[in-house]
């Protein structure tokens, strides 16, 4: 049997029975970092075996997980903080111990893409939790290109050093929608901010980001994405319209590229591409 067990995201209150019971019964702990574990054990007078299972050793150790189990030892899997798998190291063993058959628990418990959610305020029985964006800026744009125009409030994870990028990026692409940041949940210093995306970006730009950060951005509203396009700043669109046409394009090549590229309605581009026949 493999359990996987979620661990407090800050306040050891969290953890639950059934998850203390099986660490003290269970013949293995995979832990994320035995060090950040070995804390939490000790914490809870359990000495239990422990052993690293993180995102460079997962895929080896697997094969040696799978061996224990078929000889009926009972393993339990957990990461730094909350459910093990989910913007964490365990994915790839769950599957491959449901691929050989071998049996699976899962707890449940805390988790903080739930509690940075609610604490939003966000009136909608729907979400989507992402978690990390890309760490690339070219990447993490073209992601967030993709979920600009869902309806309904997205949740991510970001870590301190790169809030500031993100929430530029955010406002880039989305638009200054309405948003809520979370940090250090169910910890000393937990704090969340709500505002637009514009007015954090302004905070955090002023207020050096501490702590692990769930941020949860509203849905797109109807009438928006209309608004969202008369935001664009038109001279970098009327600039690189000159420049393709310039460059031999026809105006009908040049608007389908730049209508692509921006992710604008054709018609929208068309009426710019209109502008550089007149001053031409």
């Amino acid at each position: 049997m493999l359990y996987v067990c979620p661990t407090p995201i800050g306040n050891l209150e969290d953890i639950t029975l059934r998850a203390l019971r099986v660490l003290r019964e269970v013949d293995l702990v995979l832990a994320e970092d035995t060090r950040h574990t070995g804390q939490l054990l000790h914490h809870f007078q359990i000495q239990q075996p422990l052993e690293s299972l993180h995102e460079h050793n997962e895929r080896e150790k697997a094969a040696r997980i799978l061996d224990l189990l078929a000889q009926g030892k009972k393993v339990a899997l957990v990461s730094d903080a909350g459910m093990p798998g989910i913007s964490d190291p365990g994915a790839f063993l769950i599957r491959e111990v449901i691929g050989a058959g071998h049996a699976l628990e899962v707890l449940p418990g805390a988790n903080a893409a739930l509690v940075g959610f609610l604490q939003s305020g966000f009136d909608c029985p729907h979400f989507l939790f992402y978690g990390f964006l890309p760490r690339r800026r070219k990447d993490r744009l073209r992601t967030l290109e993709t979920l600009e125009r869902l309806s309904y409030p997205i949740i991510f994870y970001e870590a301190p050093h790169r809030l500031k990028d993100m929430l530029e990026d955010l406002l880039h692409v989305l638009g200054d929608r309405p948003i809520s940041i979370s940090r250090e949940l169910t910890k000393r210093f937990e704090e969340t901010r709500r505002g637009s995306i514009g007015e954090l970006a302004a905070y955090f730009a002023e207020h050096k980001p501490r702590g692990e950060f769930v941020i949860t951005v509203g849905g797109l509203k109807a009438g928006q994405e209309q608004a969202n396009w008369a935001e664009r700043d038109e001279d970098d669109i009327l600039h690189l319209l000159k420049h393709l046409m310039t460059s031999g394009l026809s105006r009908r090549s040049a608007v389908e590229q730049v209508s692509k590229e921006y992710r604008l309605p054709k018609n929208h581009v068309y009426e710019i591409a209109l502008r550089v026949s007149l001053e031409g």
